[in-house]
């Protein structure tokens, strides 16, 4: 018998839900405890401090050094009064995490051997992290380490674990970007200034536009006593091999189900410390897959919410532990089950309170709304491959294209009622766009119910890019990934697009054409220009693959291509631009992305190799071993026909065995060797498609002989907790 297996599965069905000291306020009292938001600036800072750093939030200017002092000093007394002993700058390097390293306050005092706390305002606005140690695709070297971290004004500074953390950005010595943030904050600049632009023609007292992030959070739990006794979760983050359970998902009945009470004493625990932490926690529920869930927040400004974000998973680990879970933020940790993806809802809104991708009550309402939606199709059909690749990696490969992830082809869903005017705008005048409806009644004859809402359009789970109502739903984003990457993406793409169409506007406006008809001119071209990337259907079929193909979208599947789009000349002008990425910044993250996944490829090879000859094969052979001892013994004591019509059985299992272990040694040396073959590549992109095609399909076939195996040798000698332990064990 499997001592480990064993021990962790009586430990696991030994645990309960954990109780927790909630706070006896409402959420409202404590919400943003830990946040130096505008409440606690007004409470610690002097009144021009104040008024000085909200006008720089509010209107993007920069701070005299002078007020960051006064700042500083405020900053550290609300720190200090809620026991903070620690500060950091706190960043988000290429590693889809984030970076932080903790100063205390301390100094030396006037006299000697006395100490004061203190903090300036220099160390406020800017450190030196060592920037050679951090992906950066080889615009450090490592002899060349100096790098600066920069306080990013419009994300407030919390505190967690008693250590103050300051939002920053990440950059090297010559300037170039090393982390997520840098980019985000001037893609986010420039669709402000693209979208305000466009949003004048239809309300000149429009400032400002803001980008809006709503992400959900898919995720996995699992107990913390098998996840330690599985090697490859501990290390890859994903089971390596385990033989699909006789129950998965297929009855469906775990979606929405009653929430276990473990997952739900984790989950207020865990609602809690967001609420401290200015995170808008608000929705929670069972996911499809058993032991899946989903957290989501109300929306934010994007860069906001994608701190929340990156907060809320280093959260996730944390609570977990204390609930005696694992959180599985992998975007595919269990075969046979659906995957967890982070649903990016992204929308644009303007200073007045308007949201442009929501329908209005006017003609000229409306009118701005077909232009914003028209603009953001156009944006995704010319860069469909880069808003792809800005989602692909080696985790995310796994669930793409799978029964519950979009596929790895970007396509648009509008819905029937609003892909209708398009149609008919396409071909008609003004007319189609004068009508547009909000919400219609749905009465279903019976009395106790009352009359229901319907929106203008259903939701299409196949999509990876779906208009819901008021926003743009970009599902193929990943449960692990930094949202960043995406959003930098997506924003710079539609600003670039919008840019782009203000200016063949105001040429037609130039030669005398009213408004209106340069506009929807403009919209016509960009609607007969972008068809091909509108698919209402099915994504899951072969059909739709097919069709997209012949539409001439992208429909590379390998990862390590994919990045390539980043690097075509539409990409590198788009970014350049924009502003947002230079080449050189563009080749450096191409860089990284290639390395991380050879490195991810690599290691979950090298675990993979490692169960399936030091824990696999030495258990079958012993099963083997038990089942040939049994044959002999029936064949002594039955010789003859009988004893081989009785030996029958274990002789076809032995023979069955050894065929499955001879496989996995195969497979095992071809694996090896194809990985010594890759590492001998130089190029990091050749080395990342050679370990693409060469080392990860024998992992597939060692998988499907180790899955047979597992289904054949005995259970109480089977090593490695099973799907239907680690899966319904809550």
């Amino acid at each position: 018998m499997s001592s480990l297996r064993f021990n962790a599965i009586d430990k696991a069905s030994e645990h309960r839900a954990v109780a927790i000291d909630l706070p006896k306020e409402r959420p409202d009292q404590y919400y943003g405890r830990y946040v130096f938001n505008r409440e606690k600036m007004q409470q610690y800072l002097p009144e021009p401090t104040y008024n000085a750093l909200i006008d720089a939030i509010d209107n993007k200017k920069p701070l005299s050094r002078e007020i960051a002092d006064s700042i500083a000093d405020g900053m550290k007394r609300w720190a200090i009064d809620n026991g903070a002993r620690h500060y950091t700058h706190w960043f988000h390097p290429l590693t889809d995490g984030t970076a932080e390293k903790h100063d205390s306050f301390i100094e030396h005092g006037p006299t000697g051997g006395s100490i004061t706390e203190e903090f300036s305002g220099k160390l406020l606005v800017q450190q030196e992290p060592d920037a050679s140690s951090f992906p950066n695709g080889g615009i450090r070297n490592t002899f060349e380490a100096r790098g600066y971290s920069a306080w990013d004004i419009s994300s407030p500074a919390f505190i967690l674990d008693k250590t103050l953390c300051i939002p920053t950005i990440f950059i090297s010595y010559t300037g170039e970007s090393l982390d997520y943030k840098t980019p985000l904050l001037r893609a986010l600049n420039s669709v402000d200034k693209a979208a305000t632009e466009v949003a004048r023609y239809f309300d000149p007292e429009v400032n400002r536009v803001y980008s809006y992030l709503g992400w959900e959070q898919e995720y996995f739990l699992v107990d913390e006593a098998l996840y330690s006794a599985r090697p490859d979760l501990v290390m890859t983050g994903r089971t390596l091999m385990g033989h699909e359970s006789a129950k998965n998902q297929q009855l469906e009945d775990h979606y929405f189900g009653a929430i276990p009470s473990r997952v739900e004493a984790f989950m207020l625990d865990l609602e809690t410390e967001c609420h401290k932490l200015g995170i808008p926690a608000k929705t929670r529920h069972n996911e499809v897959a058993p032991n899946q869930f989903e957290l989501a927040p109300i929306f934010e400004e994007t860069n906001l919410a994608n701190d929340h974000n990156l907060l809320l998973m280093s959260l996730m680990h944390e609570v977990a532990r204390r609930h005696n879970f694992r959180v599985l933020l992998h975007e595919k940790p269990f075969a046979g089950v659906n995957g967890s993806g982070k649903h990016n809802n992204w929308s644009l809104g303007t200073d007045k309170g308007v949201l442009l991708f929501a329908p209005g009550k006017t003609a000229k309402d409306n009118l701005q709304f077909i232009t914003f939606i028209v603009n953001v199709m156009a944006a995704v059909h010319r860069h469909n491959g880069l808003l792809k690749a800005s989602i692909a990696s080696a985790t995310n490969s796994h669930r793409l294209g799978a029964n519950e992830a979009p596929p790895a082809i970007i396509s648009i869903f509008l819905g029937s009622y609003l892909r209708g005017i398009i149609e008919h705008l396409e071909e008609n005048e003004a007319d189609a766009i004068l009508n547009l409806s909000g919400k219609k009644g749905m009465r279903l004859n019976v009395d106790q119910i009352p009359e229901i809402l319907v929106d203008n359009t259903d939701r299409n789970r196949t999509s990876p890019f779906a208009f819901t109502g008021n926003r743009f739903e970009f599902r193929a984003v990943g449960s692990s990934a930094n949202c960043a990457s995406a959003m930098i993406a997506l924003n710079a793409a539609v600003a670039d697009q919008l840019t782009d169409f203000k200016s063949k506007v105001d040429a037609r406006l130039a030669k005398g054409e009213e408004l209106e008809h340069a506009l929807l001119s403009e919209i016509r071209t960009l609607i007969k220009q972008s068809k091909a990337i509108h698919f209402d259907g099915n994504g899951y079929s072969d059909e739709w693959k097919e069709e997209a193909a012949r539409r001439g979208l992208d429909c590379e599947i390998s990862a390590p291509r994919m990045f390539d789009a980043y690097l075509r000349p539409s990409s590198v002008e788009m970014f350049g631009r924009t502003g947002v990425l230079s080449e050189v910044e563009l080749r450096a993250r191409n860089e990284v992305k290639w390395e991380v996944y050879t490195k991810k490829v690599q290691i979950e090879a090298r675990v993979l190799g490692d169960m399936a000859l030091n824990h696999v094969i030495p258990v079958a052979v012993r099963y083997r071993d038990v089942l040939t001892d049994n044959a002999l013994k029936l064949r002594s004591l039955f010789p003859g026909k009988k004893g081989e019509e009785l030996t029958a059985p274990d002789l076809e299992t032995i023979e069955c065995i050894s065929a499955h272990m001879a496989k996995i040694n195969e497979q095992v040396e071809e694996m090896v060797e194809a990985r010594k073959k890759a590492n001998r590549i130089d190029d990091e992109r050749e080395k990342a498609i050679a370990y693409h095609d060469t080392v990860v399909p024998p992992m597939e076939v060692i998988r499907y002989h180790i899955d047979k195996l597992e289904g054949m040798v005995d259970d109480r000698m089977w090593p490695l907790p099973k799907y239907r332990e680690l899966l319904f064990i809550r």
